[in-house]
């Protein structure tokens, strides 16, 4: 899954075998995006940006904010089980990361004691919160009350 910005557009990827579609999304965009091409639901992953991060979180479905940065080995034990939660609930769920180093500003605004955090969001408002590295069974049991429940987590 790539997530390539330009400007203030997520340029996301149909993840369907054989399509690979690219699809614009900008940070207005309520609806979960489907390809435009075969019709399928797009995993919905973008980076957070300080000047669209409140258009990017008030959305129709359950936002997974995800507080990471490089140096940190347990982001990157989380990483997997985000982004495979943003494709196996393509279209209920948006995945918006957070790099606290390039915008801190977000993270000192959710008031994070440590990285990894995840924050599920609802209509723009915090409703759950996970902090550390989890197992992916961990993981899935917080996630499944917000979306439903993961396939083969």
């Amino acid at each position: 899954m790539t997530v390539v910005e330009s400007t203030h557009e997520s340029i996301l990827r149909c993840t369907t075998p054989g399509c690979g579609t690219q699809v614009r999304v900008a940070p207005t965009q309520q609806a979960a995006p489907c390809c435009p091409a075969c019709g399928a639901a797009v995993p919905w992953i973008v980076s957070a940006l300080v000047e669209t991060f409140d258009e990017e979180i008030t959305v129709e479905v359950p936002v997974l904010v995800d507080f990471w940065a490089m140096w940190c080995t347990p982001c990157q034990q989380v990483t997997p089980l985000v982004m495979r939660a943003a494709k196996e609930h393509a279209g209920a769920l948006k995945v918006v990361k957070v790099n606290v180093d390039r915008v801190p500003q977000i993270a000192d605004r959710y008031v994070l004691k440590s990285i990894p955090t995840l924050s599920l969001l609802r209509g723009g408002s915090e409703a759950d919160r996970l902090t550390g590295s989890i197992p992916p069974d961990h993981f899935a049991a917080w996630l499944a009350p917000h979306v439903g429940d993961l396939r083969g987590a």
